[in-house]
């Protein structure tokens, strides 16, 4: 049985490719670095058409970025994408943060700059929805 030669620059390529290919991550170390809790809410302003209410809450939530538990934090508006049935875009301000743990979630629910901002922001929405998800394994 022979063995087939390869050329020097032909062993660097494949060689090359295989290094490559293990530096890639696995599913399983994808799925591991992946945040745990991901929040997500929706708010739905008493007066829907005033602007400084919206600015306010929105001021109010990037607040919530220096409670340490929160990991990532985006404050949206719905975007002015194309109208499908599939989309509710009636709400007037979102949010999402992110956390490391369910343990985390818990804490930032009763840290002080939470309690605070619903003490000083509750007046401005008359409707919530929260949806917590935890990553997929």
């Amino acid at each position: 049985m022979s063995v087939p030669t390869i050329n020097r620059r032909q062993f660097l390529t494949s060689a090359g490719a295989a290094v490559a290919l293990t530096a890639l991550p696995t599913q399983a170390e994808t799925q591991a670095s992946l945040p745990s809790v991901i929040l997500t809410v929706f708010f739905w302003l008493k007066d829907p058409t005033s602007q400084s209410d919206k600015e306010q809450l929105i001021a109010g939530l990037k607040e919530l970025a220096a409670i340490p538990q929160v990991k990532s934090l985006h404050v949206g508006v719905p975007a002015s994408t194309q109208e499908r049935d599939v989309i509710d875009s009636s709400y007037q301000v979102s949010e999402m943060m992110i956390f490391e743990s369910v343990e985390a979630q818990n804490q930032y629910q009763v840290h002080p700059l939470h309690v605070k901002f619903v003490e000083n922001y509750a007046h401005l929405w008359e409707r919530v929805v929260v949806y917590d998800s935890v990553t997929a394994g």
